[in-house]
């Protein structure tokens, strides 16, 4: 055999040997992207942040140690003395504030729930506004003791008729905090003596069982 023709040959081996090597080089990607496609996953996308359950304190004593209860149970301290007035929004996070009744109204019935907070109540009968580590509001108020059972579970079925009372009383001796994104309303609260500007307060109202619009979280 000649040089020429052993040179042909084992350039023709070469040529061989590289496209195989190319080639196996090739099939785990291949395989790779074959299981991938196959596999049928899906990219998930985050979801939407639950607004929290309404918190009814099952205890008795004074109205300010009602309070003082319910802010240890939803881990809330009060504004700062430096904030005497601040938006809801931009309100630091685990804190509590006092919306005047007629400013809450508006936010409910507007719903443009960012509403002026206050760190000492404006009036007797002014609203108890929490603001928790995630950033969402509870309205604070006194319900009747038949509401109990409609109120305590996380999911309800259907919406609740509500009359959230600013102050406690003999008709609605309870403390209560619900989700203000789960409230619906049409009409403003109103004093229950009309010529005491310091009368307690009731505000009517649906508590939905899931969100009706975003809460202003802006958490500092």
């Amino acid at each position: 055999m000649s040089f020429r023709s052993t040179l042909h040959i084992d350039h023709r081996f070469l040529t061989h040997t590289l496209l195989s090597l190319l080639l196996l080089s090739l099939l785990p990607a291949s395989l790779h992207a074959a299981r991938g496609a196959n596999s049928g996953k899906m990219e998930v996308l985050p979801s939407q942040k639950a607004a929290p359950a309404a918190v009814f304190l099952d205890a008795q004593g004074t109205e300010a140690d009602l309070r003082r209860q319910l802010r240890l149970k939803t881990g809330v301290t009060e504004l700062s003395a430096d904030l005497a007035q601040t938006r809801f929004s931009v309100a630091p996070v685990s804190t509590f504030g006092f919306a005047p009744q007629q400013g809450l109204g508006l936010a409910l019935v507007s719903q443009s729930p960012d509403m002026l907070l206050e760190r000492t109540a404006p009036a007797p009968n002014a609203y108890e506004i929490h603001k928790l580590a995630d950033g969402s509001a509870l309205v604070v108020g006194f319900v009747s003791a038949d509401l109990k059972p409609q109120l305590t579970p996380q999911l309800r079925p259907k919406n609740i008729r509500l009359a959230l009372y600013s102050n406690p009383s003999e008709k609605a001796p309870h403390i209560v905090a619900v989700p203000l994104s789960k409230l619906a309303v049409d009409q403003m609260p109103h004093r229950l003596d009309p010529k005491n500007p310091n009368s307690p307060v009731v505000l009517e109202m649906d508590l939905q069982s899931s969100s009706n619009r975003q809460s202003p979280h802006g958490g500092q």
